[in-house]
């Protein structure tokens, strides 16, 4: 029972809904073309739209299904953080496109300052969100999070949390350095997911 859908469960089903949804659209139905959604450095000054949608899209089936665990597993982490709020995982992805964006744009800039390169690289997927909640939650394991931007929140520190996320970024460090794997997009949610904790 500690583990059935509750009041605050919404948040994460709309979040399943849409991206089973637009999978559907542009994967099976193909309303939408996934080459004009994803994240590329070279032209998202002139699609700035690609900074929203991104995440939304997925490369294949299995790249879909992994992300849907990956919110289960946080749904999971927050429940055991003692976390009670309607809105708090919406807020953090909205709050997460901005940051995130910020913080890869500072990396494009800084390869085109230094090294006078445009970075050749594209990345789509919910991932970077999942990998930013686990750098979030990780900090949150260990230090507790009373009020994030203001808002009462009330997450608990939880060894079991800390030992679980600990592992789990570990090996999602490990799986981020595969072929065909966005190491930017993970690295990039993660540290956003750090300087969200510390706001």
């Amino acid at each position: 029972m500690n583990h059935s859908i509750n009041k605050y469960d919404w948040q994460y089903i709309v979040t399943f809904f849409i991206l089973i949804s637009i999978f559907i659209c542009t994967d099976l139905i193909r309303i939408f073309d996934k080459g004009s959604l994803y994240y590329l450095p070279e032209i998202i000054s002139i699609q700035p739209h690609r900074i929203l949608t991104y995440s939304l899209i997925h490369a294949d089936l299995n790249h879909l299904i992994s992300n849907l665990g990956g919110i289960v597993i946080t749904r999971y982490f927050l429940k055991k953080l003692g976390l009670k709020s309607k809105y708090f995982y919406l807020q953090f992805i909205m709050i997460f496109l901005i940051f995130n964006f910020v913080i890869i744009w500072i990396y494009d800039r800084a390869l085109f300052y230094f090294f006078n390169t445009i970075p050749n690289y594209a990345f789509l997927g919910f991932s970077g969100i999942i990998y930013a909640f686990l750098g979030f939650l990780l900090l949150t394991s260990f230090f507790g999070k009373i009020y994030f931007l203001g808002v009462k929140i009330n997450l608990r520190r939880n060894y079991q949390v800390q030992e679980m996320s600990k592992t789990i970024c570990l090996i999602s460090l490990i799986f981020s350095f595969m072929p065909r794997v966005s190491l930017v997009g993970h690295l990039s949610g993660f540290l956003t997911g750090c300087f969200l904790f510390i706001l």
